[in-house]
């Protein structure tokens, strides 16, 4: 059976793409990895600062050793953390299978909508890694993009609070503020997924969850090439743990 390893800084993405699992690729095994001290120490000093423990993470998400449904090799590494998203790509090498972050597909599909493109974010240490993130694929397709960056302020501690509509509703308002001024609008953690279908707005608000399962998927499959990524569609609503 083909297998797909995550690797997640929060145990509440664990049933989120589960749930994207069963509705889209339900043949795809999926095996969890949580590192929540991952998140914490790349929040206070760096994405840099845990490349070591990044990529014994990934190696670990890779070998089954420990994880949750372990037991053989993945095909291939998701990493749904944004902040780490980037570390972890650059170990594919070292890990000896495909790893994709998260986001860079919902980052394509920002740069194909237009020439320019907010970045919505809740921990501010998310902020520059998808803002980089978005540079490079608009370098990739040759197109020029305006990046701007936006912090929605008090919405993490409501996360970590477990209030959960709290934390939405604080992003939606986000949202629609910028939406207006810009032709795209990212939302950069997976776990903001949910506000997408809770903005009115005449411009795409792109969420990472599926879209980076479905190329993750992808990449699984023997011999193939590079990402090939499209619009994303609503995510499936279900039911969230407390943080």
């Amino acid at each position: 059976m083909v297998t797909l390893a995550l690797l997640h800084t929060s145990p509440v993405h664990v049933p989120v793409f589960d749930a994207l699992r069963d509705a889209d690729h339900p043949g795809l095994a999926l095996r969890h990895v949580v590192h929540e001290d991952l998140l914490a120490r790349a929040r206070a000093e760096g994405p840099d600062a845990v490349a070591d423990d990044v990529r014994a993470a990934l190696a670990e998400a890779a070998a089954g050793d420990g994880a949750e449904g372990g037991g053989g090799g993945a095909d291939a590494v998701l990493c749904t953390c944004s902040t780490i998203g980037g570390v972890a790509e650059s170990h594919a090498a070292a890990v000896g299978v495909p790893v994709l972050r998260v986001d860079r597909p919902m980052a394509a599909a920002a740069v194909r909508a237009g020439s320019s493109v907010a970045v919505v974010a809740t921990v501010a240490s998310t902020l520059e890694p998808t803002r980089a993130l978005v540079a490079e694929e608009a370098a990739r397709a040759g197109r020029p993009v305006d990046v701007r960056t936006v912090l929605v302020d008090g919405a993490w501690e409501r996360f970590e609070a477990g209030d959960r509509e709290e934390f939405l509703r604080l992003i939606v308002d986000a949202v629609q503020a910028v939406a207006g001024s810009v032709d795209a609008v990212v939302l950069a953690q997976a776990s903001m997924a949910d506000a997408a279908d809770r903005v009115s707005a005449a411009v795409p608000v792109l969420a990472s969850p599926r879209t980076g399962l479905r190329e993750a998927a992808r990449l699984c499959e023997p011999s193939q090439p590079g990402p090939v990524v499209d619009q994303p569609r609503p995510e499936p609503v279900v039911d969230q743990p407390r943080a």
